[in-house]
């Protein structure tokens, strides 16, 4: 893909998200849309952020459970990258009718990592010496792609569907934890929504970290120290509107929550 088209597709995303709105999937304009273009759109879209003065804090892994799978119609996983603007504290009322267009919540284990991955070649051992704590998540996903009518190419050009995040304010070692067997329980405005296992990502969310440490590893890149990692969904994604409160606890980790505004 040329540049200009690069540039024209990821200065699209950006605005759409800027004046929340949406657009047409990109793979219906442009049928030939290949994953590494769709990631040169995404790094084009990212650096309109960061002109805007947002900062990289991480990176997310989506796509990682069979349910979200099968409810998008995707079926590998994918990463985005996580800025300093897309953080909430937990807690905190969440912006969301100013800022989502499409907003969707998901309960997830984030990693902060205290040494650098790099692949590749990594293995869960590696993961859990280069990570420091472990915390009950929130992830909102949105899409800037009318409907949620993605396909691979299209989440991965839109940052991997991310919108906003939030962590549990105290994180544990994940050392002497088993993360595939952490259980988590959502709860909706006070009601239980869904529970889910850490196993429905990849089979452990740190087979999802290691996947992302490994695929970037061969371009050259590695997950640095103090890097905040979202590990991808355990529970089926749910819609969201102001005024929803939602809390999620993980057996062994922690609680987070959120109201959204």
């Amino acid at each position: 893909m040329d540049e200009a088209t690069i540039e024209r597709e990821g200065d699209a995303l950006y605005l759409a998200m800027r004046e929340r709105r949406t657009l047409s999937p990109l793979t219906d304009r442009i049928p030939d849309l290949r994953v590494e273009d769709a990631y040169a759109i995404s790094k084009r879209f990212l650096s309109r952020r960061v002109q805007d003065g947002e900062r990289v804090i991480g990176k997310k892994i989506g796509v990682t459970s069979r349910v979200v799978q099968e409810l998008l119609g995707v079926h590998q996983p994918d990463f985005g990258f996580l800025t300093d603007a897309m953080c909430c504290k937990d807690g905190s009322d969440m912006p969301i009718s100013r800022t989502l267009v499409q907003p969707k919540a998901e309960g997830e284990i984030a990693f902060v990592l205290e040494r650098e991955l790099r692949g590749p070649g990594l293995t869960h051992a590696d993961v859990l010496a280069a990570t420091g704590r472990v915390h009950a998540c929130f992830e909102i996903v949105d899409s800037r792609i009318a409907d949620w009518r993605i396909k691979i190419q299209d989440t991965i050009a839109d940052n991997a569907s991310c919108g906003m995040f939030a962590i549990s304010e105290v994180g544990v070692d994940p050392r002497g934890i088993d993360l595939a067997a952490c259980a988590i329980e959502v709860r909706k405005n006070g009601a239980t929504l869904s529970r889910g296992v850490g196993a429905a990502t990849l089979g452990s969310p740190l087979t999802a970290v290691a996947w992302l440490a490994n695929t970037l590893g061969t371009f050259g890149v590695s997950l640095q120290a103090g890097d905040v990692i979202l590990s991808g969904s355990l529970v089926p994604l749910e819609p969201i509107k102001a005024g929803d409160h939602m809390e999620a606890t993980i057996t062994g980790i922690g609680s987070v929550s959120l109201r959204f505004v």
